[in-house]
């Protein structure tokens, strides 16, 4: 089951920036990809929303794309986000991918756009002609467009997509999903929900934290997947203090935070997003030390 790329622990990474002038750091960024793969987890997913793809250049977007792969240990897989308010140019990132070696793209619907069926459709059909397996990304928080059990029957039934990432964080879906497309791969895609849908059949966990606690994440993985309510409720209990900040809007200072505690190169972001209040700084900061202190990591 592991060796299917979209499958196991992956890492929605982060991007470092330089200071002052908010460069993409690519030699900090592929110690980075290198540092997670030592740390259990299976592989990554670049230029996703964590990764703030919404404010990249298309060179740096491609940049990032071809330190990946480079970085890479054998076996180790590099899904990179595809998304784009359009299929033009999501099928230009997903041509870019397959050039550089990625093994799998992720595709959210059309951005920005309350995209219906058809154009849902329409979308994963252009990309899908790139020729690397989908991952579906489903975000209705983000994007206004739910990717149903019966429309992900859809794209799955015409071989568009290999499996979804689920982010609406309604566990409910894990077992609607399994009715409606059996065989498609449920992927967690929200860590504060990741052992729900995990113990209900997820194969595989898109995750944010693993930026800064990779080792505890896969830990909680391997115990959840293996039915080892155990270990794997406990650790989660511990975890969502933490966890819980991946579904939130400042999801990617969060992590960005508990990354510097760590010792990993977290940093600033991009505008839009702006520093945390100091009290929600000092609250992650605070769990973030506490977590290391019990020696998660």
């Amino acid at each position: 089951m592991e060796q299917i790329p979209w499958r196991g622990v992956l890492t929605a990474t982060a991007l470092p920036f330089g200071s002052p002038d908010l460069s993409v750091d690519l030699d900090a960024y592929a110690e980075h990809v290198r540092w997670l793969a030592e740390n259990g987890c299976r592989g990554v997913v670049p230029n996703g929303s964590l990764g703030e793809y919404q404010v990249l250049s298309a060179k740096e977007r491609a940049a990032v794309v071809r330190t990946t792969v480079e970085a890479a240990p054998a076996g180790f897989s590099v899904i990179p986000g595809v998304a784009a308010y359009g299929a033009d140019e999501a099928r230009r990132w997903a041509d870019q991918a397959a050039e550089a070696g990625c093994h799998a793209v992720m595709l959210l619907p059309p951005t920005a756009y309350r995209a219906d069926d058809a154009a849902v459709l329409a979308h994963y059909r252009e990309v899908a002609k790139a020729g690397l397996p989908v991952v579906a990304y489903n975000n209705p928080l983000d994007t206004r467009v739910d990717l149903t059990p019966t429309l992900l029957r859809q794209l799955f039934d015409e071989g568009l997509v290999v499996a979804v990432k689920e982010f609406s964080g309604d566990v409910r879906r894990a077992y609607a999903i399994a009715e409606v497309a059996p065989g498609l791969d449920l992927l967690a895609g929200a860590d504060d929900v990741a052992l729900e849908l995990l113990m209900a059949g997820a194969v595989g966990w898109i995750g944010g934290y693993q930026n800064a606690i990779p080792a505890s994440c896969a830990r909680l993985y391997q115990a959840a997947v293996a039915g080892d309510l155990a270990t794997a409720l406990p650790l989660y209990r511990t975890l969502h203090p933490l966890l819980r900040w991946d579904s939130r809007p400042e999801f990617v200072q969060a992590i960005k935070l508990s990354m510097d505690v760590a010792g990993r190169p977290g940093g600033p972001t991009r505008q839009p997003r702006q520093p945390l209040p100091p009290a929600v700084a000092a609250e992650i900061r605070e769990t973030t030390e506490r977590l290391l202190a019990a020696g998660h990591h």
